[in-house]
C-alpha cells in the first residue's frame, strides 16, 4: 500500500458524485490520508462523513458550474463518479442518459484539460457483450444496452483526444455500506433478505465479479497517487452467478438453506439487454497499483461489523 504522506506532488482532489457510495469511499480515504479534496454532488451534502467545508454541489451538465468549480478550486486530479447506473432507466431515457453519463464527461474534460489535471472516469464492465468473460482492458468493447452505450462514448472522447492525461476505471457490481445512498446493493440486499427466509427470484445465467467499494475506491486513487494514465479494470478477484453470488452470500452468514428460486434472465423482461459473463483479468491492476481485492467472503465480516 502507498504511504500519501510521502507524496513529492501535493494531490488536491475533485470528486463527483460524492454521495454515493464510491464517491463516499474515495471522500473517506481522502480524509484518512490527509489529501485535500473538494466533494460534489447535485444537491445538498448527504454523506455526514464529509464536511460541509470540503463539498459543492455540481449539475456536472451546467458547463458554467463546472467552470466555475473547476477553476476555483484548481484540483490536480478528478475522479467522476457521477453517472446514471440504473440500466433499465436508461433504456427508456436515452436522452437524459447521454446528457449525464457521456455530453457531461466531455464538460468536465475540456474543464480538467484547460487547468491540466489529471481526469479519472468510472466505466462498467457492460461495455462488453459478455460472450467471453475475464476481460483484460486491451478486449473490443461491444455494448448490448442504451447505459452501456453512454459509457463507451463516454470512454471514446477520453481515447480520441491527443491529450493523454486521463484514466478509465471500469469496474463491476460494487458493494459496501455508506451514509443516505439512493441506491441500494446487490450483497446488503442479499443480507438483509436472507435472514427473514424469503424466496429470492434470482438468475443463472449472468455472471459477475462483485466489488467491495473500499477497494474500488482505494485503485482509483492509486491510479492518480502513481501518475498512470489509460484504462484499468477493477472488480472483486471472483466470478459468481448471480444466484450463486447469493448462495455465497448465505454461506458466509451461516444461513444453511437459504430460500433461492434460479431462474433464466429472460423471464424479467427487462428493458435493457445485460452481458451474459464478464469479469475481468486484474493483472495490470495488480502489477501497477498493487491492487489486492478481497472476497466475498472476507468482506461479509466487515459489513455485518
Amino acid at each position: 500500500m502507498c504511504d500519501y504522506s510521502k507524496s513529492n506532488i501535493q494531490m488536491k482532489l475533485l470528486i463527483t458524485g460524492s454521495n454515493g457510495l464510491l464517491g463516499q469511499k474515495i471522500v473517506k480515504r481522502c480524509i484518512k490520508n490527509n489529501i485535500p479534496f473538494l466533494a460534489t454532488s447535485k444537491g445538498e451534502n448527504r454523506n455526514p462523513d464529509c464536511p460541509e467545508e470540503n463539498y459543492h454541489s455540481l449539475d456536472i451538465s451546467v458547463p458554467m458550474e463546472v467552470g466555475d468549480v473547476f477553476f476555483k478550486y484548481r484540483p490536480t486530479a478528478v475522479i467522476h463518479t457521477a453517472a446514471i447506473t440504473n440500466v433499465d432507466y436508461c433504456e427508456e431515457h436515452p436522452e437524459e442518459c447521454f446528457q449525464i453519463n457521456a455530453q457531461a464527461v466531455l464538460i468536465l474534460w475540456e474543464a480538467a484539460k484547460i487547468i491540466q489535471a489529471h481526469f479519472q472516469l468510472l466505466s462498467t464492465d457492460f461495455v462488453f457483450d459478455g460472450a467471453t468473460g475475464n476481460y483484460t482492458e486491451t478486449d473490443a468493447v461491444n455494448p448490448l444496452s442504451v447505459y452501456a452505450h453512454s459509457k463507451v462514448a463516454a470512454e471514446n472522447i477520453l481515447r480520441a483526444d491527443a491529450v493523454t492525461n486521463w484514466s478509465i476505471a471500469r469496474t463491476i457490481i460494487v458493494y459496501g455500506t455508506g451514509n443516505n445512498l439512493s441506491r441500494s446493493n446487490l450483497v446488503l440486499w442479499a443480507m438483509n433478505a436472507l435472514p427473514k427466509g424469503e424466496t429470492m427470484k434470482l438468475v443463472n445465467d449472468q455472471f459477475r465479479a462483485p466489488t467491495w467499494a473500499d477497494d474500488l475506491a482505494y485503485g482509483c486513487m492509486e491510479i492518480v497517487k502513481r501518475n498512470q494514465t489509460g484504462i484499468f479494470h477493477l472488480s472483486g478477484p471472483v466470478t459468481f452467478a448471480i444466484d450463486d453470488l447469493v448462495r455465497e452470500v448465505a454461506k458466509c452468514m451461516d444461513i444453511n438453506d437459504p430460500v433461492i428460486q434460479s431462474i433464466a434472465s429472460t423471464t424479467l423482461n427487462q428493458a435493457a439487454r445485460r452481458p451474459a459473463r464478464t469479469g475481468f483479468d486484474l493483472t495490470k491492476a495488480k502489477n501497477l497499483l498493487d491492487y489486492q481485492p478481497k472476497t466475498l467472503a472476507e468482506t461479509i465480516g466487515l459489513l455485518k461489523s
